[in-house]
């Protein structure tokens, strides 16, 4: 499964709907979403894309498809960083790349033993592979932070 930070990805992807004003993020998210199916391929059905919703217009969904992508509006939440620590914590961590370049989601990720990709990092491998017609199942985590003597374990082997 993968948990992508939606407008971490965004931000990070440079894909940005041709709208500006009101409906403008609309738009971008829609733009992000329809690259997302393209990168994604065979895997569009095993991800999540979440969004903060905390100032999110009225009628806004808190969930929907977007072809076979799930897309999650942090309604209940402070942020999206929260909804995903939290579904971190109840999925299991076998098989789990959690893509976002902020600190505290790629921390929660380790926590639980989840693959921790930086969101640039993982649209580089994404769009190579696109480019060259493969889609590579090995995801790399980012470097461990100084303080996560078990993630540094792992890294190494021990």
């Amino acid at each position: 499964m993968i948990i992508i930070d939606g407008y971490n990805l965004l931000h990070a992807s440079g894909v940005f709907g041709d709208v500006r004003g009101p409906l403008g993020l609309e738009h971008s998210r829609q733009a992000l979403l329809n690259h997302l199916v393209d990168l994604l391929g065979a895997d569009a059905h095993q991800t999540i894309v979440v969004f903060d919703a905390a100032e999110a217009p009225e009628g806004l969904p808190s969930r929907y498809l977007h072809e076979s992508i799930q897309v999650l509006f942090a309604r209940d939440y402070p942020d999206a960083d929260s909804l995903i620590e939290e579904m971190v914590e109840e999925i299991s961590p076998s098989g789990l790349v959690v893509v976002s370049s902020d600190r505290r989601v790629q921390a929660a990720a380790r926590r639980r033993r989840a693959v921790a990709v930086n969101s640039e990092e993982w649209l580089a491998e994404r769009r190579q592979a696109m480019a060259e017609g493969t889609f590579s199942k090995e995801i790399k985590p980012t470097d461990p932070g100084p303080g996560d003597v078990e993630a540094w374990k792992r890294y190494f082997g021990f």
